[in-house]
Formats: structure tokens, C-alpha cells, sequence
């Protein structure tokens, strides 16, 4: 059973203002904030929020880049009982304004870099304001500066209507391998009870400083170093960008970083890198976390053997759980497993009739516990798709040992994962098959050397058209995001399909794999 401490975010906000107002909560570059003035920035932001006409429950899109303002933002919004929308910073306008206008933003945050993205969208959908962060030239009644804004004293003390642990607090799009992206509605118990497991599983406590350089959009990164810090008044290191890399490990050491988030193919990197040694002697980090991706038993052994005083753990989520679901402990860890469920959490393993199959055996894990999100926005038949009693639907095949420990054999969707990032082929293959001269599209994702996925797409001209690779990809980088844009594209003559006209994408795959489409060049 999880203890809550809060009813949600802001009361760990004012606590952490009370007990330790002097306490650095954010570091950033050459500056820190501490508890207290983060707290007045929230409180300013909140006020600025509500006198704009935001209310409980609507929602505020964010389409910023890893930065205090994401996280100014993301406290206040929530603080006066409005709705957060992450939104991927990646994305394109057109991608953009389906978000934004599915879930009916009353407000939009966007980091001035995005403008050519994000301005569009005062006209396209419901947004009635949008807040810049950074310098923007074009400021008027409806585009305001983010820094005008919380420069000023006026703040909002007064909390009329406190959000209470069920109300909705977040909504993180995720795709499927069908449609449109789907907004997973979390709940301030479903968020907070990843952050309260988080502690207890990782050990967390006030020295802990969580070293922040994935996109704060993501789930993960959201809950476990973003609003865990939050909750477990600790600190996070903001680094805006990941290049130059050496730049990151600068961060970590000269912070002090204790807790580092990344993904397989960086560890990987990490291993045959060559590290300054001082780096090694001097660094605090005491916790590898990786998720999005499978772990290599080698790649695990390897960082043992490299980073001696800490330890790479592996852990297993989705966006719908909050995203995390198991970890491997830090005194109790197995190779190529997950790890055990977070507390509070059940996990079981069944067969297509939700039948629990023996411990060894492979099926669909399915997951109860306060971490399941409250359903899909506006699609309560997709929902009930994937909630079934209480217990969560993966999608995602895998099986546990007598010791309770979770392993990912497969997955059930076609959801490929690129450097961390989860791409869904529908998506992709719908855009394409709005592109002249083509019959039908199929996309896959194959791995590499490093055991990280790229995008293939298969393209079935109509008879007598030829297509050419080059522009389908100019074509598709108007429309998609550029890690949607498939790395190869191959023309058939036609995509295996079976009796019923469904694309093979297993035949496609094992065509790549025995050399038929050059996968030496991957």
C-alpha cells in the first residue's frame, strides 16, 4: 500500500518552500533557484494563469524545451487545478495542431525555437494565448513573454480550490499502432504514486540531485526526474541540450549529480568511450537508470566493470502506467530482466483469454495498480480495449521467473523504438500513402549493431509509376518529425501480404534479415 504524502504537486512545493527555503532545487548552466523562489515564480505564473481566464480542469499545452520554465510552467498550470499537456518537441505543425486541438488547449507555452511550429496554432485550434519562452518579436494582445510574466512581484498566495490526488493532472499523447496519437489522462494518484515507489525503490532522499538531459516531455523523464525531485525535495541539474555529450558529463560532475537517466545506446557509447579519468575519480553518480529499450547482458556487465561505484539498473514502463511500472532494485538485480514491480503494483502474465499462464511461460503482461492512467481522452472505446477490470492491457509479450522478476520477450504492436524514442509505423504509413503514385506503404523497424531500431519503409508503386527515394523523403520531412523519416526506403513490386490483404511485416523483416534489401548498409 502507497502512502501519499500530498494531495498533489503544489503541497510538496510549499513544503519544500517551508522546510528548506534556501535548499537549490534547480541548477541550470551558471545559475540555481532555490525552494523559495522557485515557489514565488510558480506563485507569479499561477496568478498570471488564472487572471488570463484559465480555469480548473482546462488544459495548458507545453511545447518547451528542457528548461526551468518547463517546470515553472508545468507546477503552476497544476497548482491552480488546470490540466499539463506535454507535448513532444519534435514534432511539426501539422502534428502539433492535432495535440493541441484534441484536447482542446485553452493555453500554449512555446519555446521561441518552435515558432515557425507552434504561432500558426492561435488560428487553428482553441488556443486563445500563447506564452513565449525565450525572446519573441512578435508580442501582443495574445502572445506574451514568458519572462515579463514571472519578473514581476504580483503572486498567487491564495489557493481557493486545491486539486485533489484523483483529479486529472497530466495528459501524455502516446500513439498507437493504429489512428491518431491518444492523450493517456493521469491523475495526481497515478503520478504520484510512480514518484512515492520511486523513492522507496531507488532510495532516494534530500542529497540526491537528478542530472536532467532527456526531453522533459517524455513520461519517464517527467515523473522520475522531474516531479520525483519535486516530491523528495532534491534537485535537478537542467542540461538544454545533449551535444556536445562532453558537455553533459561536465554538468555532472561539476553538479554533483547523483542520479543519471539514460537510454541503451548511450550506455553502450559510455563503455567504449574514453572517459578523463578525473571524470571517473571524482563523479557522484551513484544510480545508471535505463529504460525505452532492452538492456544487453553485455552492455550491463561491461558498466559494471567501467563505472565500479555505481550501479546500472533496468526498468520497464509505459506511458499509460505513468509511466513506470518495474525496475530492477539496487540490491537485487538480473540480467536481461526488468526487474520486480514497483510497490504497490501487480504485474501477471496471460494467455488471449486473460487466462494467467505458469511462471516461465510467455504472454501479455498486464498491469493494476494506482499507476494506470484514468483512461484515453475522448475515446472510451479505446480505452476499454486496453482496461479490462482494473488491469491494464500492454501490448507488450514477456514472462516472469519464480522470483517474481519480469522479462520483455516482444511486442504484441508494431511499435518501433529509435534511440528512446517510440515511433508508431501507422503514422508514418499514412502519410506516406497520401503521396502521389503510391498503391501501399509498410513500415518496420530493424535493429542495428548497437541493438537500437531504425526505421524501414516498403513502398508498393501504382503500375507504370516510378518513385524515387529522395523525394518521398523531402516530402515526408514536411509532414513528420525527423526520426519518423524512415532511414531507407525500398520500392517492391509487391508487399507479402496474407489471405485477408494484410501486410506481412514478419516476412518483411526476415527478407532485411537475410540480406535482400542490403542491410549491410544499416
Amino acid at each position: 500500500m502507497i502512502e501519499y504524502r500530498y494531495q498533489n504537486f503544489y503541497e510538496a512545493i510549499e513544503h519544500n518552500a517551508k522546510v528548506s527555503p534556501s535548499r537549490p532545487v534547480i541548477f541550470i548552466e551558471d545559475r540555481k533557484l532555490t525552494n523559495l523562489n522557485f515557489k514565488k515564480k510558480i506563485d507569479t505564473f499561477a496568478r498570471f494563469l488564472e487572471f488570463s481566464g484559465v480555469k480548473s480542469r482546462d488544459k495548458v499545452a507545453l511545447i518547451v524545451g528542457n528548461s526551468e520554465e518547463f517546470m515553472i510552467s508545468l507546477f503552476a498550470i497544476s497548482k491552480i487545478g488546470a490540466i499539463v499537456v506535454p507535448i513532444n518537441t519534435f514534432l511539426k505543425y501539422e502534428e502539433f495542431e492535432y495535440i493541441v486541438g484534441d484536447c482542446e488547449a485553452k493555453m500554449l507555452i512555446s519555446s521561441a525555437k518552435f515558432s515557425q511550429e507552434t504561432k500558426n496554432l492561435l488560428d487553428s485550434t482553441a488556443v486563445e494565448k500563447i506564452i513565449w519562452v525565450e525572446e519573441y518579436d512578435g508580442l501582443d494582445e495574445n502572445n506574451y513573454s514568458f519572462a515579463e510574466i514571472t519578473n514581476t512581484n504580483e503572486v498567487h498566495e491564495q489557493l481557493m480550490n486545491s486539486p485533489k490526488i484523483d483529479d486529472l493532472a497530466c495528459i501524455v499523447y502516446t500513439s498507437g499502432t493504429t489512428g491518431k496519437p491518444k492523450g493517456a489522462m493521469l491523475s495526481y494518484r497515478n503520478i504520484l504514486s510512480n514518484t512515492f515507489s520511486g523513492q522507496k525503490a531507488f532510495k532516494i532522499d534530500e542529497k540526491d540531485r537528478f542530472l536532467v538531459f532527456l526531453p522533459m516531455f517524455h513520461a519517464f523523464t517527467l515523473s522520475i526526474m522531474v516531479i520525483l525531485p519535486v516530491i523528495t525535495n532534491s534537485s535537478v541539474i537542467i542540461v538544454k541540450s545533449v551535444f556536445p555529450f562532453a558537455n553533459v558529463l561536465k554538468q555532472a560532475l561539476l553538479k554533483r549529480a547523483t542520479i543519471f537517466l539514460g537510454v541503451p545506446t548511450l550506455y553502450s557509447s559510455l563503455i567504449k568511450a574514453k572517459i578523463p579519468w578525473y571524470f571517473m575519480w571524482f563523479n557522484k553518480i551513484r544510480i545508471f537508470i535505463s529504460g525505452s529499450a532492452p538492456l544487453s547482458e553485455s552492455v550491463l556487465n561491461g558498466f559494471s566493470v567501467k563505472f565500479k561505484n555505481a550501479v546500472l539498473t533496468e526498468g520497464y514502463g509505459l506511458s499509460e502506467c505513468s509511466p513506470a511500472v518495474a525496475v530492477n532494485r539496487l540490491d537485487k538485480q538480473k540480467p536481461l530482466s526488468v526487474g520486480l514491480p514497483l510497490d504497490g503494483y501487480e504485474i501477471k502474465i496471460v494467455n488471449d483469454e486473460m487466462v494467467e499462464v505458469p511462471v516461465g511461460e510467455v504472454g501479455e503482461i498486464i498491469i493494476k495498480g494506482d499507476c494506470v492512467m484514468q483512461g484515453y481522452l475522448n475515446r472510451p472505446d479505446a480505452t476499454d480495449e486496453v482496461k479490462v477490470n482494473d488491469w491494464l492491457l500492454s501490448g507488450d509479450l514477456g514472462k516472469v521467473d519464480e522470483d517474481g522478476f519480469l522479462y520483455i520477450v516482444d511486442r504484441k504492436k508494431d511499435l518501433i523504438i529509435s534511440k528512446g524514442i517510440n515511433i508508431y509505423p501507422r503514422e508514418i504509413e499514412e502519410i506516406i500513402a497520401l503521396y502521389d503514385g503510391v498503391d501501399a506503404a509498410a513500415v518496420i523497424g530493424v535493429k542495428n549493431d548497437l541493438a537500437d531500431e531504425e526505421v524501414m519503409a516498403f513502398i508498393q508503386p501504382k503500375d507504370d509509376v516510378t518513385l524515387e527515394e529522395i523525394k518521398i523523403k523531402q516530402y515526408l520531412k514536411k509532414h513528420l518529425a525527423n526520426f519518423k523519416v524512415p532511414k531507407h526506403i525500398y520500392m517492391v513490386e509487391e508487399l507479402p501480404k496474407n489471405a485477408t490483404g494484410k501486410v506481412l511485416k514478419r516476412v518483411l523483416k526476415e527478407q532485411v534479415v537475410k540480406g535482400e534489401f542490403n542491410k549491410g548498409h544499416l
